[in-house]
């Protein structure tokens, strides 16, 4: 089953051209990665599939349902999580109140299990937002998207500026969601890292799509990951140094 299909979509910012003709897919339990250069157009991507900057040509389906038009707060009732780039966590509210602000979905995720998830969020329940580290804001941001209970979880750059231990615990977290049979979306210039986790992966070179594929084998393929998605040389296992 698809989770989510968006094809031929075209945004703009102001008389900016950003996105020309891109398509994606993402299928029940697997995890996709859209990889590409800064500037490429991979979170406008992302904005575009939310409803936060809507093409103006294209469609998208979530969920069997054509969600083109739709604002971003119907986009997310329908069952889908987005973590924005940046760590958008609410900087005067303590970590228990941040997790308090996601609309009741029913489902598994719960504070409690969110606690148990990210035992560091547990021993920071009492700080503000402000207070944390990035690495905790990250995992407080993707803890609230859990707590929707989302078929689909995406993510835009969760990697950005963490340590490579915390970056591990991450992609940790989201291999355990694919797990759980959620499906995820993947924005991540740490290009390595993604492309040992992901079933798929889609690169995005100025606007359109360069290559769609088994995320394995492009991983496999040195000189085409330098050249689209600007990767570097590191390799997953850095991580453990």
């Amino acid at each position: 089953m698809k989770v989510l299909e968006a094809s031929g979509l075209h945004t703009y910012y102001g008389k900016s051209h950003i996105l020309h003709g891109v398509g994606l897919e993402v299928r029940e339990g697997e995890i996709v990665t859209l990889l590409g250069r800064n500037g490429a157009g991979k979170t406008t991507t992302m904005r575009s599939l939310m409803g936060l900057t809507p093409a103006r040509e294209g469609t998208i389906h979530v969920l069997g349902q054509d969600t083109t038009k739709w604002s971003p707060d119907r986009v997310a009732a329908l069952g889908v999580g987005f973590v924005p780039e940046g760590r958008r966590v609410f900087a005067n509210l303590t970590v228990d109140e941040n997790l308090r602000v996601p609309m009741d979905r029913p489902g598994p995720w719960t504070i409690p299990r969110v606690y148990e998830l990210f035992p560091r969020l547990g021993e920071r329940r009492g700080s503000m937002g402000r207070q944390l580290s990035g690495g905790e804001q990250e995992m407080l941001s993707i803890a609230r998207a859990l707590l929707l209970n989302p078929k689909l979880l995406m993510l835009d750059e969760p990697s950005q500026g963490l340590a490579p231990l915390i970056v591990k615990q991450v992609f940790e977290v989201i291999v355990q969601m694919r797990k759980e049979g959620m499906s995820v979306l993947l924005v991540e210039q740490n290009v390595r890292a993604a492309v040992e986790i992901a079933d798929r992966a889609y690169v995005l070179e100025n606007g359109a799509m360069a290559y769609e594929g088994d995320a394995a084998e492009f991983g496999k393929d040195e000189e085409r990951v330098r050249a689209l998605a600007g990767a570097s040389a590191e390799s997953w296992d850095a991580a453990d140094s």
